[in-house]
Order: C-alpha cells, then sequence, then structure tokens
C-alpha cells in the first residue's frame, strides 16, 4: 500500500519541486502552511476580541491581533503566487533538462525513432505551451491554491475539536466525501485514453499547419487557410468534448454529496444551537467554533484535482521516459564490450591514434587517413518492427576510396549510413573499421573520425562559423578553406547569424544551406575525420551546381574514405566504385563504366534518368542549343 502511495503521480509531482530549488520549495511550504493556518487562527482571535467587549477589557490588543492577522492574510497570498511562478518556471526547467538528458544521453537513436514513446514526447515537449493544459508556473499556483484550503480545513477541524470531538470527525469526513464522489464521478483516469490522445495530436497537427513556416507557401498557394483554422477549431471543439464527457459530473454523486454535507452540517450547527440557546456556550467561543466550521469546508472538492493531475501529467512522462529510453539507445561504450579483447582494444588504439585528444586540442589542422570499411554478414532490423533491412549484407571499401551506393526507396541506404555512425549496433555480423570491429571502439572516439552531411540536416541559428564548426576548434582558416571547397565562401562573413531574426542576420536559400553543410563535415576532415558519409548531401542543388560541388568534394577528401548516397547520377558516376543495393543486398557493384557494360539495374536507372535532359540538357545540366 506504502508503495502504491508513493507512486502515484501526485506525489511524484510534489517530490520533483525540491529537486528543481530545494530553497524556493521550502519558501514555497512554509507560505502555504502558513496560509493555510492563518484563517484559523483569526477564527480564535475574533473570539478573544468578542470576549473582551464582553468583559469590558482594552480592545487594544485584540485589535492589533486581529488587524495583524488580517493583513498577513491580504499579503501572503501574493507573495504566495510570485513564489509559485518563480517556482513552476524552476520545475519546468528541471523537467525540461531531464528531458533532454532522457533524448540526448543514450549514445543511439532508437529511442527516438521509436512510435511508442509518441504520447509521452508529446507531454513533455508541450506541456509549457498551453496546448495539453496550463504551464507549469500556473499549474504550481493552482496546486498552491488547493493545498492551502486542504491545509485551512483541517486547521479548521483542530481548533473545532474543542467544541466536540465528533464535530471535526463529521464534517471532514462529510466535505471529505466529495473528493472520492466527484473525483469518481468524473472518471479523470478517462482522461488519457488513446481517443483523448489522438485528438489533441490532431489538433496540435493543425496549430502547427497554421503557425509554422513550412507550411506557409502551401497553405497559401492552395488556398489552405480557412480550412485550416476549420479543422483546429474542429479538432479543438472534438478534443474538449472528449475531456468533458470524461470528467463531467454525475447527477447521482452530486445528490449523494448535498445529502452528505447538508447532513454533517446540521448535525454540527444544530448542536452549536443547542448548546448556546442553554446558555452552555459563550458567545465567543461560539463564535470561534461557528467560524471554524464553515472554514472545514476548505477541504472539499476543488481545483486541487484539476491542478495536480495537469502538473502531474509531464512530471510523469519526463521520468518514465528516461528509464524507457535507455536501452534502446544503449550502445556498447567501448572495446571491453564486445568481442576482441585486449587485441582489439590495441587495434583500435591504432586505428585512432589520438582521436579523442584531438577533438580538444587547439586549433591546429591535422586532416584525416582514410579507412577501410568491410561489412560482413550484416543484419539489421528497428527496434519493434519484423521487416529485415539487412540480411546478410557483406560490403568492402577500401581506404582512401570514393564509394556511391544507389537504389530504390527503401533499399536501406541511410540505415547503413546510420549503422556506420553507430546510431544503431547491428543485430548479427559486424562492421569492421582497418579490421577493428566498431563495437570494440569507444562511440565518441568512432565519430570523432567521422564527418556526415544527412538529408535532413541540422541548421543551427548560429553565426556561419559555428554552423561550420560547432565544437569552435577549427582555426579561421580551416572554415574557410571548408567553405571556398563547398562553394560557400561567398555567403556571408563568418560572424554573420544565419537567421533574420538576429540582428544582422541573413537568410539562406536550400542550396546555399547544403552547402554551409557539406562545409561542416570538410571541416571535420581538416580535423582529422577519416570517412566522410554524403546522404542525398547536394538535393537542393541544380544538376550542374551538384556536379561541381561534388568534384570540388573529392578533390577535397582524395586522402579520405567518402561513401555517397545521392539518386543522382550524374554525381555518382564521379565516384571510384558504385554499389547498387536491393533489399538490402549488394546486387552489383564496379565502376561507372563497369556497370554500364554489365547493362544490368544500374545502367537501366542511369539511362531512364538520363533521359530526363536530353530534350535540352545532358546528364551534367550543359544546355543544349536546340534553335
Amino acid at each position: 500500500m506504502w508503495r502504491r502511495l508513493r507512486d502515484r503521480q501526485e506525489w511524484r509531482f510534489l517530490a520533483v519541486l525540491p529537486r528543481a530549488d530545494p530553497i524556493l520549495a521550502a519558501i514555497w511550504w512554509a507560505l502555504l502552511l502558513l496560509g493555510g493556518a492563518l484563517p484559523a487562527v483569526f477564527a480564535v482571535a475574533m473570539g478573544f476580541t468578542v470576549g473582551t467587549v464582553q468583559a469590558g477589557g482594552s480592545l487594544t490588543a485584540p485589535l492589533a491581533l486581529v488587524g495583524s492577522l488580517f493583513l498577513a492574510m491580504q499579503v501572503i497570498p501574493p507573495i504566495r503566487t510570485a513564489v509559485s511562478l518563480n517556482l513552476g518556471d524552476k520545475v519546468s526547467s528541471w523537467l525540461n533538462e531531464a528531458l533532454m538528458v532522457a533524448t540526448l544521453g543514450p549514445p543511439g537513436i532508437g529511442h527516438l525513432e521509436d512510435p511508442s514513446f509518441g504520447e509521452d514526447l508529446t507531454v513533455a515537449r508541450e506541456f509549457d505551451r498551453g496546448q495539453t493544459g496550463p504551464p507549469m508556473s500556473l499549474n504550481v499556483g493552482f496546486v498552491g491554491d488547493g493545498l492551502v484550503g486542504l491545509v485551512s480545513g483541517m486547521a479548521a477541524a483542530v481548533v473545532l475539536a474543542g467544541f466536540r470531538w465528533w464535530a471535526p470527525l463529521v464534517l471532514v469526513l462529510a466535505w471529505g466525501s466529495t473528493h472520492w464522489l466527484l473525483r469518481e464521478s468524473g472518471v479523470w483516469r478517462d482522461r488519457n485514453t488513446p481517443e483523448v490522445r489522438a485528438a489533441q495530436r490532431h489538433a496540435d497537427y493543425a496549430y502547427r499547419l497554421a503557425v509554422d513556416p513550412p507550411p506557409a507557401k502551401e497553405l497559401r498557394l492552395f488556398g489552405l487557410a480557412e480550412w485550416a483554422v476549420d479543422r483546429f477549431v474542429e479538432r479543438r471543439r472534438e478534443l474538449f468534448e472528449l475531456q468533458y464527457r470524461a470528467t463531467r459530473l454525475r447527477e447521482r454523486p452530486v445528490a449523494w454529496c448535498l445529502l452528505i454535507v447538508l447532513g454533517g452540517n446540521a448535525a454540527v450547527f444544530g448542536a452549536l444551537g443547542l448548546r448556546a440557546a442553554d446558555g452552555s456556550l459563550p458567545l465567543d467561543r461560539l463564535v470561534v467554533y461557528a467560524m471554524v466550521a464553515l472554514g472545514v469546508s476548505q477541504i472539499a472538492f476543488g481545483g486541487l484535482n484539476w491542478a495536480l493531475d495537469g502538473a502531474a501529467a509531464p512530471v510523469v512522462a519526463v521520468e518514465r521516459l528516461g528509464p524507457a529510453m535507455a536501452p534502446l539507445g544503449a550502445l556498447p561504450r567501448g572495446a571491453a564490450a564486445a568481442p576482441g579483447g585486449i587485441g582489439a582494444r590495441r587495434a583500435a588504439e591504432k586505428l585512432l591514434p589520438g582521436s579523442s585528444s584531438v577533438r580538444r586540442s587547439t586549433r591546429e589542422s591535422s586532416p584525416g587517413i582514410g579507412i577501410g570499411l568491410a561489412i560482413r554478414g550484416l543484419s539489421f532490423r528497428y527496434p519493434g518492427t519484423n521487416r529485415p533491412i539487412f540480411d546478410g549484407l557483406d560490403l568492402t571499401v577500401s581506404s582512401s576510396t570514393s564509394l556511391a551506393i544507389v537504389g530504390q526507396n527503401g533499399a536501406g541506404k541511410t540505415t547503413l549510413a546510420k549503422l556506420l555512425c553507430r546510431l544503431y549496433d547491428p543485430d548479427e555480423g559486424a562492421i569492421e573499421a582497418d579490421g577493428v570491429d566498431l563495437r570494440s571502439i569507444y562511440v565518441d572516439q568512432w565519430r570523432g573520425r567521422l564527418a556526415a552531411v544527412f538529408q535532413d540536416f541540422v541548421r543551427f541559428e548560429l553565426s556561419l562559423r559555428e554552423n561550420v564548426d560547432p565544437a569552435g576548434l577549427a582555426s579561421d582558416e580551416d572554415v574557410l578553406a571548408a567553405l571556398s571547397a563547398a562553394g560557400a565562401d561567398h555567403l556571408a562573413a563568418l560572424d554573420t547569424p544565419l537567421a533574420k531574426g538576429y540582428p544582422g542576420g541573413t537568410d539562406l536559400s536550400g542550396g546555399q544551406w547544403q552547402r554551409v553543410a557539406l562545409a561542416r563535415a570538410l571541416c571535420a576532415v581538416r580535423r582529422g575525420a577519416g570517412l566522410v558519409l554524403l546522404d542525398e548531401p547536394t538535393a537542393q542543388l541544380d544538376v550542374r551546381g551538384e556536379a561541381e560541388v561534388f568534384d570540388r568534394v573529392l578533390t577535397d577528401t582524395r586522402d579520405v574514405t567518402t561513401i555517397l548516397i545521392s539518386h543522382r547520377f550524374s554525381t555518382v558516376r564521379h565516384a571510384d566504385r558504385i554499389c547498387v543495393l536491393e533489399h538490402g543486398r549488394v546486387v552489383e557493384l564496379g565502376s561507372h563504366d563497369e556497370l554500364m557494360a554489365l547493362g544490368g539495374r544500374y545502367r537501366a536507372m542511369f539511362e531512364l534518368q538520363a533521359r530526363r535532359f536530353e530534350a535540352t540538357m545532358d546528364e551534367e545540366g550543359q544546355v543544349f542549343d536546340v534553335l
């Protein structure tokens, strides 16, 4: 029973407060207890004043006491509100930090691509945006108000025990029954049903369509602005209706609450009246007991349950995500976790000499050395799925050469890039770098020898220099050289923010951003990377621009190993070798000329794409004179 009580989400929320800010939480609790006790003390002071009037004594002390208590009762609430807002912000920061640790802590990314975490991630990410409930700064205040009422009611019950032992018990049970009856009738657990969560997702999606920049063009082009607003209103209305049905008060429990509360109050106030009528209860005590009897009503059902549910939901979601995500994103950290023992560790040290120190060193350049790769019997499927992406893949890449990988969508090209980056580990088989299983190498050390450009590369709202060298380890000369090699040296000064929302900032086109992402990878090569992975690195460039940039990239990475994933065969043909993937297997492998002579899958795909340019341009993007 104690474990069940301890694991209730309400207690888990309250336990977070001192972890967010122990001093502020202590002040919050002190103000809460003081604010809750003052009404009962004020009732006693009022009785003392009435008794002094009856006795004909001096009213100076009684009135000073009553006035001081009344002033405190007016001053403490706004102070508590300010403390609650600040504590709520601290809790929000603590939750956001815990969520970042849960998502960024594991070295892999399996936990981020697992759809089962979607609901908790939505609650954990959106709790401060007002979409899934009030922001945490307001929630802490709502919880504080509810707890003040609870403390006030219990303090009043303690004073009322001076009248009759049974009187506070009757009123506490009467008013306390509202929590049980009305909470049950509200079906609070139904506020978290799959239907409610789905409605919340749909409403959030419609909202993002309207306010996020990327959909703005097509919403206007296709006349969808009104549709987006109507969809949002419809989904929000559906959500509110589901939430109302889940929490509405039913007639029968309300009627029972009224009967119980009326019966309990009739018994207590009837007894007070009878004692006052027969003269056995003096007026001063009658005033005190009547006031505290009314004050016990503060423990009744109110906003506390609502506030606790809203405040506890993100806390529970964040605390649940950490332990659940860690195993899915876990990877062996180093040689001791994989086959090979001491020999593998020594080979790994030889493969990656001082790579970790390179990342911590000064800004002196240390160009990378090509890494040879061997993929042996590779099998892999994404967690939670049954479809194998690879089932016995074998592939060898010689050091300091370039390999292009082509194939239809779903062939496993991007998945192979993820495995090479050790964002996942294979289920069976191995990926070896210069004869060393990647699982025998510390993850961070291996990634220190990698440079990659993915389709969904990051556009940092930072300066141009920080976009090319986010870690701040490269010299200006290396950054400028990388920008030049990517054809991006003319974009802006190095200290220019790449976002118009900042003073002196500028926006870049999609193709310009892609050149910056390429420069980031080329800068990493100058800092020691020996393997470059390019996953559709120039998709937003025109064909001529792509060919030009890729020629520059090959020149700048001639001493390292380069793997290119692309659908554009005008670029692919420049690689030393080309691998055709199909259903997770290598079906063709060779140079462009060899594969064209073979007349198989590669030639068919190349010729099909080349025909698109025959009318006005060749596969290199050179325009023909058709007049």
